[in-house]
């Protein structure tokens, strides 16, 4: 199924559980590699499209800095979920669902710069709609478990391995590497993590698949 056409569901469903409350979070978790950003992209277009405003809250924008895990011994794990702040990004869905009101901001993970620059984005009070989207939203261990209650309706995206293997060789080639390096970098870090996601994460209340 096209993204667009995943959209224009997801949208409908969204929608549909939105009823009378000022703001909807929609989980999109996933392996990496499984298309969960051009989805999100996607979802924006189509809401758009209905007249509808919405924003994505990415997980990326809490990556821990290379500083933090080179002096942790764990830079070559990440992306690992024990990479990540969690509690902050529980935090600031807390904060998106308890002060729609406000302007609130949003760090976002910058691919070229290899870091998080805080106050990436801004989610309005016109922001009805928000995207919660990331690796381990719905991983059944502490201290992910905590987002479970944070969330209107969950959404899991998947891909066969293989298929994941060969977007993650794609994305480290396009960042420069050489086929060696690129396929080590998926295969020692990028699949593992894909595994534990597709092994660990809780059932989500749509499972859809990204295509070949």
């Amino acid at each position: 199924m096209a993204p667009e056409d995943t959209a224009s569901r997801l949208v409908e469903a969204a929608i549909a559980k939105a009823g009378d409350s000022q703001r909807v979070i929609m989980a999109l978790a996933g392996p990496p590699g499984v298309g969960k950003s051009t989805l999100s992209e996607a979802l924006v277009a189509e809401f758009r499209r209905q007249q509808l405003q919405a924003a994505i809250v990415p997980m990326d924008g809490f990556h821990y800095d290379n500083a933090v895990l080179e002096a942790r011994g764990t830079l070559a794990r990440k992306g690992a979920p024990f990479t990540f702040d969690a509690d902050g990004y529980a935090a600031l869905l807390k904060r998106l669902r308890s002060e729609p009101e406000r302007d609130i901001a949003v760090p976002v993970f910058d691919r070229k710069l290899d870091l998080a620059r805080a106050g990436g984005a801004i989610v309005t009070p016109g922001d009805r709609f928000l995207i919660a989207e990331g690796n381990y939203l719905l991983l059944g261990s502490p201290p992910w478990t905590q987002m479970a209650g944070l969330f209107d309706f969950t959404v899991m995206l998947t891909a066969p391995i293989d298929v994941l293997s060969r977007r993650l060789t794609d994305r480290w080639l396009g960042f420069g590497l050489n086929g060696e390096q690129a396929r080590e970098r998926a295969l020692a870090n990028d699949i593992p993590n894909a595994e534990l996601v597709v092994r660990d994460s809780v059932k989500a209340d749509l499972e859809i698949p990204s295509g070949a």
